[in-house]
This record gives structure tokens, sequence and C-alpha cells, in this order.
């Protein structure tokens, strides 16, 4: 029998979600689905955004709201010949040791990949033709700048490849977070154009290349969990932590890395040997948090945006694990989850009223030791 209008609108949305579900809408529907309904919303462009703790979530009535009718967006129906998910971090410790001669700090610090990522996709052009790089996120540049055609012509110098490359990065880990976005894309530029070409180097050949393009690029081709030192970019493996959720809430405002590190004062360092609290975390036994998670950075980002002082307060009334801004800031991180969940989220509510915070939940990420394997999005409750 024949049916009416609104059958076949309900059928054409599960067909959709069929081909969703079979992957051939590749891993940018699929990274929308890392972060939890209660906080996250799902957007055209395959990106994420807070939403009020009162909102529910209900892609029907969102798209009769908004007008939305059922289609792929222009990018999704291109031919991609890779695409690789790029996760973010989080500095479960920092300490500073000191300056070096050469202007950079020695470091020490415990970093754990997380959920909360981008998208990238790159397909092969001919040789010797002009790169082509697209991004959804505003102020993200698209020039030789970006770390992701700094490392595709990195791969291409040390390799001979001449290929051209079509690349499009849809962003959703925030600017100016501490959480390492722009050195991920550049650490999963290199994996997946080593995957594209037949791995003509060795995944210690991309780790050697990586210090070269920034400090933090080389975590992200370890397995996800690592001790790091140097100015950040010597690894030493460790055991993956236990899963944890992870809350990271990002104000509006951001601080530029430097600018926290000329503020800092070396009166104020912990005196903690890094490798002691390497060790706590993975005591058998209870350790307290303060002798656990430090932040050396906290002090001087305080100081120029008071704000961050005030939001990691309201995290500590909920009750996590532990609440610290990872990085040189502004994200401010919470592990576990909150106790009173109705209360956590009126809370997140007036986070976003007040500094325009960003609201995510993710996940600890960790991936195989393998040269094909690579970190996969995984779902939250």
């Amino acid at each position: 029998s024949a049916m009416g209008p609104c059958r076949w609108q309900v059928l054409l949305l599960v067909v959709a979600l069929k081909v969703h579900a079979s992957g051939s809408l590749g891993v940018t529907r699929q990274r929308a689905l890392i972060h939890s309904p209660v906080f996250m919303d799902l957007r055209l462009k395959g990106n994420c955004r807070p939403i009020s703790s009162t909102a529910t979530f209900n892609p029907l009535r969102n798209m009769r709201r908004k007008n939305i009718q059922l289609k792929l967006r222009p990018s999704a129906t291109k031919h991609w010949d890779i695409e690789a998910f790029s996760p973010s971090k989080i500095n479960l410790f920092l300490r500073i040791i000191g300056k070096r001669p050469d202007g950079f700090h020695d470091l020490g610090s415990l970093f754990q990949a997380i959920s909360l990522g981008d998208d990238l996709k790159i397909s092969k052009l001919a040789e010797n033709v002009p790169d082509e790089f697209s991004c959804n996120m505003p102020g993200v540049p698209t020039d030789d700048s970006n770390l992701v055609i700094r490392a595709a012509n990195l791969f291409r110098e040390r390799t001979g490849v001449k290929h051209g490359l079509r690349i499009c990065l849809n962003k959703t880990v925030p600017a100016q977070g501490g959480l390492g976005g722009g050195s991920a894309n550049a650490a999963t530029t290199l994996w997946a154009l080593n995957k594209l070409f037949d791995y003509p180097v060795t995944q210690a050949d991309l780790i050697d290349w990586s210090g070269e393009l920034g400090s933090d690029i080389t975590f992200f081709l370890s397995s996800g969990t690592a001790f790091c030192t140097g100015r950040g970019e010597i690894l030493e493996s460790v055991p993956r932590l236990p899963q944890r959720s992870v809350y990271v809430i990002k104000p509006e405002k951001g601080l530029s890395t430097p600018s926290v590190f000329k503020s800092l004062n070396y009166d104020e360092l912990s005196q903690h040997d890094p490798r002691e609290i390497l060790r706590n975390f993975y005591r058998d036994h209870d350790i307290d948090g303060q002798e656990k998670y430090i932040n050396d950075l906290e002090p001087p980002a305080f100081r120029l945006m008071p704000e961050l002082r005030q939001i990691k307060d309201v995290l500590k009334e909920h009750d996590f694990e532990a609440v610290l801004m990872s990085g040189s800031g502004t994200s401010i991180f919470a592990i576990g989850e909150p106790k009173a969940e109705d209360a956590f989220l009126r809370s997140m509510d007036r986070l976003k009223s007040e500094w325009g915070a960003q609201v995510f939940k993710a996940k600890f990420l960790n991936r195989g030791e393998g040269k094909e394997d690579w970190y996969e999005p995984i779902f939250c409750d």
C-alpha cells in the first residue's frame, strides 16, 4: 500500500542512519558520537557544541526546528584515500624543571591521549601539483604555517614523495586550550601519509622527525600514555592507565604558551621529583591527589586569567577524582564522574553563561603498537 509523507520521511531517516552505521560517512560522523549526548548535540559540519542542561538529544526534533533535510555534506560525497581520527591530550602532571640555554624549558610530564578529537581526510593528487587544504574552524590558517601542511612538506622532503595532497581538517578541539590539538593534527598527518604511501619509513623515523615540528607532536606517535621529558619531545613508554572519564572545560578566552611561561615565577615551582610523581600513578594504594596531579603552569596562568581558578574551584565542588589545568591552559579537566549530575549540569550552564565555556566529555584513549594501529574514536556513556 502507498505510504504517506510522514512514513516516507521516517524510512529515509532509517536508511540514512544505516548508511552512517556502515561507516560510509567516514570518521567525521563517527567522531561526533564520541561525546556524551547529555552535553553534546550534532551539527551538520560534524562538529560538537555544548548545550544547556535542560536540552535533550532528539535528532528528529532538531531537524524539524532547524528545517534541516537529510543530505550529505559536499566533503562527505568526495572520495578520500585515507581518513584518520586526531585525538587531543591532557597533562596528568606537569613539572617545570628549569629554563634551557635555547630558551625552552625542561619538563617532566605524564601525557594521556583523550577521545576529544578532530577528523583528518587526505587524498593523493598528481605529482608536482599544489596542495588543496581546507578547515572548518574559523581562524585556523590554511597556508604553509599550518602544522598539517608543515608535516606533509617534511614527509615529502624526507621520503622523496612528489604528490600534491587534498586535505580536509574538521576540527573540534579548541585552540589555546593546552590540549595539543594542532600537534595531534601534525602527528596524524605523518602517520596517515606513511600509510597512504605504503610505509616508506618506520615509526621510529616519524618519531625522530616529529621533534622538528613541535614539542608535543612526538607524544601522539606513542601508544597514548607516555612520560615526556626534555621540552616534551623525549618519550618514555609507561603502562596504560585504567580507563577514566574526563570532562574538559574550555573558557572562551585563551592564553598563549609564551605569555604563560613569561609570567612563570621559579620560586613557585613544585619541589616534587617528576619520577616520584610518575610512580605514584602506578602504586596499588591510593595516593593523595596533591602528590600526583600537579601543574607548575597553573600559578602563572591563574595570574593572567583569574577566572581559571574560579572554574577549577567550581569543578572541585563536584567531588571529582582530580581537577587540573592541562598544559599551559586554558582548559581545565576533571577526572571521574560528578556525584550529583543535576547540580553539575547547573554549574556547567553557569560557566557557559559567565565565561563562554565549552564542556566536553571524553575518555582516556590509547592505540596499539603496530605500524597500522592508530587512535580510534570511542563512545562516552
